[in-house]
Order: C-alpha cells, then structure tokens, then sequence
C-alpha cells in the first residue's frame, strides 16, 4: 500500500450511480490486480449523484484503504461527465477507465498494462461478444457503431465503450479540450497517437439494473454523430436553403396572383403572405 504523498503509477477512474449491489464485490477484485502491479495504484471512485447507499460505501472503503479517493458529484451528470471530473484528478502515469457494475473486468488490466508498456499510449477494450444482453440492443449497438463508422470525420474503433487504458500524456489533453458535450472514445480517437485494441468477451451486470437506459444511449449516440459528423450540419444547410428557395418561390407565386389575377383571394394579402414565408423561413 502506498503511503500518503506517494505519486501513483496508475489511476483506475470508476464512475459510480446506484451501485451498492457490485461496490464490495468490485473493491474486492480491483484490489486483487493492483497487488501484483509494478507500481503505486489510486483508486478514483466518482459519485455520480447516486441515490443508494454508494456514496457511504465508498466513504467507508476510503477510511479503510488510502488508495481510494472518491469525487461527489451534486447530482446525476452523467457518465461522460463523471468520467472527465475522474480524469481531471487523476495522478498516474497511466489511467485506467472502467464501470463499476463488473462488465469491465478489472483482470484484463493486465492485458491494457502489457501493451501500454510496448509503446501503445491508448489501449482500449473492443468487445466481441456481449453476454446476457437483449438482441434489441445488441442489434442497435451493431447498426450505431457501424454508422458511425461510416459517417464519422475520424476513425472511431467499432463496439468499443469508455473502457481503456490511457498514457499521461492522452489525459493531459483531454483535460485541456473545452468540450462540454464529451464522447470520450471519440475524443481519444480524434487525439491519434498510438493505439491498439484488447479483445474480450462482455460479461453479464454482477449485479443490480442496467443505469444506461435506451434514453441515454439515444442521447449519447445523437451527440457522438454531431460531434464527429459534418452530415449533420450539412443536412441542416442543406434543408435551410430548401426552404429559403422555397420562400422565394412562393413569394414570386403570391405577387403573380396579386398582380395577374385581381380576383383572386390573395388581393389584399399579398404583403402578409410574403412575410409569413421569409419569416418561417428565418425562425
């Protein structure tokens, strides 16, 4: 065990919400790897608004150990925006991002540290095959990351997830990036350097229910297409000058009616017609 003021060699960030099923048995594996590593370990336990009995847990495992420190968000942020408050107190050299419900096993470790220290500064956990899940979200998470696949500006490795192992170096400017709405496999990606994939197959929750809902997933997907995908903006001009081109066209029907047809039910309207059109169009 490290003693206090030592600088760790590696940083494991935990984002944890309503986990008080898996917290002990978790604490239990994580402390088993960082026995056998080559170097000082944190443990950086971040509180994401948790509304159990988390928050006291990880007090206690604080008391109890001083390789844990643990960050209490005000409430419920999110899992991205958990992750980044971890990074932004992480210490070691190399840093380490997993969830706390143990689909991330805490043994592939091993595996992450190896390839870091053959000169890979980001090695992530890319899954082929997820255990206990529905084939609904099987099947969305197959179509997502393939679209984003195509449509991304960036290569974003497919069926990857926040789990990985990043070099000082990689966190240092993720920290300085201002993005609010953070993807962060995509930002590690967009950063290049050197990286490398571990394979693994996804093991079931160890325990208690899934926190990432379809809702979330939805959102976090929306935000990864518009943070690395110019279609999106493109769609949106593309869209705009329809409509404007439509206005216009319009506005050239209304003053021929005005004009051609006195008769007709636009007279006296015309004027009104033609602002509610370039109106629409600039709302």
């Amino acid at each position: 065990m490290p003693t206090l003021g030592t600088t760790p060699k590696y940083s494991f960030i935990i984002p944890i919400y309503n986990e008080e099923e898996s917290i002990a048995e978790l604490y239990r594996r994580l402390t088993d790897v960082l026995e056998v590593l080559d170097g000082p370990s944190e443990i950086i336990l971040v509180n994401d608004g948790s509304r159990d009995s988390s928050l006291e847990m990880m007090r206690q495992l604080h008391h109890r150990d001083r390789r844990i420190v643990y960050l209490s968000l005000a409430r419920n942020f999110g899992h991205q925006i958990a992750v980044t408050a971890g990074l932004n107190f992480a210490r070691g050299e190399a840093v380490i991002i997993l969830d706390a419900d143990l689909q991330d096993p805490p043994e592939l470790v091993y595996s992450m540290i190896a390839e870091w220290q053959n000169g890979y500064q980001v090695v992530y956990a890319q899954r082929i095959q997820r255990h206990q899940e529905s084939w609904f979200k099987r099947l969305m998470a197959y179509v997502f990351y393939r679209v984003l696949d195509r449509l991304a500006n960036v290569r974003i490795p497919k069926d990857t997830g926040d789990f990985c192992l990043m070099d000082r170096v990689i966190v240092d400017l993720l920290n300085r990036m201002p993005e609010r709405s953070r993807y962060i496999r995509g930002l590690r990606a967009w950063l290049g350097f050197k990286q490398t994939a571990v394979r693994f197959e996804r093991p079931p929750r160890f325990a208690g229910e899934v926190k990432y809902t379809f809702k979330k997933s939805l959102a976090l997907a929306i935000n990864s297409l518009v943070a690395f995908s110019v279609l999106p903006l493109r769609l949106s001009t593309y869209l705009g000058l329809f409509a404007g081109s439509m206005a216009i066209v319009m506005a050239f029907l209304v003053l021929y009616w005005r004009i051609a047809r006195p008769d007709s039910p636009l007279t006296g309207l015309a004027t009104i017609m033609i602002a509610i059109f370039f109106w629409g169009q600039c709302s």
